[in-house]
């Protein structure tokens, strides 16, 4: 498979310029949930994790819609087609720009978080418990960036989109169910049980096998209808 660089780092350079300035308000959003978890109060922490998971879910859906789902609506796709680029370019430059502009809040969230944890008198337990969360914000996401990029309908991408954040709710009260995993949030260590290992694993997989899968059957499309 041969595929255009210079255009596909021109449609990822694109996306990056038109979404940046969104993407620093998120990060900034998520610093301020942040500054309330560190104050160690129980409705801070509250407030604080509501507020970072909002912003998370938030960041990953403005990242698909606007990316994916707006410009098709828009029907952008025709000034694209107009450009040297195949459906294999168009299909990993959307795929890099989706993650580009999802991964940088992602990650620098995360790593506030588990800063957070480890430098602050919060328990060092909820490392762990943090991680599984943002595993399944990051497999949310990779759900989400699949159905947008295999459907042509804007409400069943909303619902994708909507469906797969929503979900981290019965996750997290599954997660409470886990003796392995919720009894040791409280502790003043981190501790690395089985479920925890297994829920991260599956989840991380999971995520890179829907990615791949994706970006194989539509980089694969002799044209783009």
């Amino acid at each position: 498979m041969n595929l255009n660089i210079p255009v596909i780092r021109l449609l990822v350079a694109k996306d990056w310029h038109l979404f940046r300035k969104q993407l620093a308000v998120y990060v900034l959003a998520g610093l301020v949930a942040l500054c309330f978890l560190g104050l160690g109060k129980p409705w801070a922490f509250y407030v604080g994790s509501l507020t970072l998971i909002i912003v998370l879910v938030s960041a990953a859906c403005f990242s698909i819609s606007t990316s994916l789902v707006v410009e098709r609506k828009e029907q952008t796709l025709a000034f694209v087609m107009s450009l040297p680029v195949s459906p294999a370019d168009f299909t990993v430059a959307k795929l890099a720009g989706n993650l580009l502009t999802f991964l940088v809040p992602f990650l620098v969230l995360l790593a506030g978080t588990l800063g957070l944890v480890l430098f602050t008198p919060l328990p060092d337990g909820l490392f762990v418990y943090a991680l599984l969360i943002f595993a399944w914000l990051l497999f949310a996401f990779a759900v989400s960036w699949a159905v947008a990029m295999s459907v042509e309908s804007e409400g069943w991408a909303t619902f994708g989109m909507i469906g797969s954040m929503v979900l981290i709710n019965p996750y997290i009260m599954a997660l409470a169910q886990v003796p392995a995993i919720s009894d040791r949030v409280r502790e003043d260590a981190v501790v690395w049980t089985a479920p925890a290992v297994a829920i991260l694993a599956t989840l991380a997989a999971l995520a890179l096998a829907i990615i791949a899968a994706t970006t194989w059957h539509h980089a694969r499309k002799p044209a783009f209808y």
